[in-house]
């Protein structure tokens, strides 16, 4: 027989929450940091360009 489950506390949630958001922040922090490494040109990060693309083909 079905039986509901048992509700889960708010504390529990928010620090479910709290380490989701605290991973997405971190994820964001590094993209913006390598986009504007990329823009300013003293980034390490290697990625094709149309040149380079032209060439292989």
């Amino acid at each position: 027989m079905a039986v509901p489950k048992k509700k889960t506390s708010k504390s529990k949630r928010d620090k479910r929450r709290a380490n989701w958001r605290r991973k997405a922040s971190l994820e964001a922090e590094k993209a913006l940091s390598l986009g504007k490494a990329v823009l300013s040109g003293r980034s390490t990060f290697v990625y094709p360009t149309e040149e380079e693309e032209e060439e292989e083909a």
